[in-house]
């Protein structure tokens, strides 16, 4: 595996073309979907599977319910990992970093652009929460259809976007007939530099 000049220097250049390739080429797939991992409250470690919703230079971003079980996990610990696994391509992406709320008004922003349903489950639906029947949250979900009846329905407050800033981010390739892979592992050095480490190794 190659890389330009830009991907040795910043990991997301070439998350931003497999991404992309991937996308192009298995349009089938659902490539942003990720297996989400966070050491919970009773200190076990627990994976679940979210949506990327936006990638920039910084990192990653998706959207959830703040008192979600993983929302309390980021509160007490806020290490995390993100998995892509796009096994028809034969590729994988491995993060790990530290996520954080992102600011109010780019969670308002993004909530604004969710159809009408999605913005009434927000208000009716209290993640991770175990109710009593589904009747529960229908009529939780009536109630918000009618109290925002003929207008503009608001961003609830514990909802909202986190950021995800990597500290390292594993590319790995599996090459075709051979039984190798090739890992390309990227670290954040405490001046803010990324090292680079290419190895390759049997499957």
């Amino acid at each position: 595996m190659t890389l330009d000049s830009s991907q040795e220097h910043n990991p997301m250049q070439l998350f931003q073309q497999w991404f992309y390739e991937v996308d192009k080429t298995y349009p089938e797939i659902e490539v942003n979907a990720m297996l989400f991992s966070t050491i919970g409250v009773d200190g076990f470690p627990k994976s679940r599977i979210v949506l990327l919703k936006r990638f920039t230079w910084e990192g990653y971003i998706f959207f959830t319910n703040y008192n979600s079980e993983k929302g309390k996990a980021i509160a007490q610990n806020n290490k995390v990992s993100i998995l892509f696994n796009w096994a028809v391509a034969k590729r994988e992406v491995l993060i790990s970093g530290k996520a954080k709320k992102i600011a109010k008004n780019l969670s308002e922003g993004y909530f604004e652009s969710r159809p009408e349903g999605s913005k009434l489950s927000a208000w009716a639906s209290n993640q991770s929460e175990v109710v009593s029947s589904r009747k529960v949250l229908d009529d939780q979900l009536e109630h918000y259809e009618t109290k925002f009846k003929n207008q503009s329905i608001p961003k609830p407050s514990n909802w909202g976007g986190y950021l995800i800033r990597p500290d390292k981010i594993e590319f790995i390739e599996y090459i075709p007939l051979t039984g190798l892979k090739c890992t390309i592992t990227y670290e954040l050095s405490s001046d803010y530099n990324w090292n680079i480490n290419i190895r390759y190794s049997v499957n």
